[in-house]
């Protein structure tokens, strides 16, 4: 198993969290990062959101990694990044 689901509470767009575990007693820490991705404009054709959210993951930080795509809103997509292992 590679992923558990922890409940966190809610937590302002755009800010870090850093989460403590301990696996096999090793204390580790994961850094994510929730970021919200505005449209251009609210006219915006399906097809061409999806190269806007193309667009944003392949010029992201390449020291974090996305693991998950939100619900998008008219308005803009919550996308979630995972600080990669060093």
């Amino acid at each position: 198993m590679r992923e558990v689901v922890i409940l966190i509470p809610d937590v302002d767009m755009e800010q870090n969290v850093e989460i403590d575990v301990r696996i096999n007693g090793r204390k580790k820490t994961l850094q994510y990062r929730v970021e919200l991705l505005d449209w251009e404009g609210n006219d915006v054709p399906p097809k061409d959101k999806v190269q806007v959210l193309k667009h944003k993951i392949a010029e992201y930080d390449k020291d974090w990694e996305l693991v998950e795509i939100g619900a998008p809103t008219d308005e803009n997509i919550p996308l979630m990044f995972r600080k990669k292992e060093s």
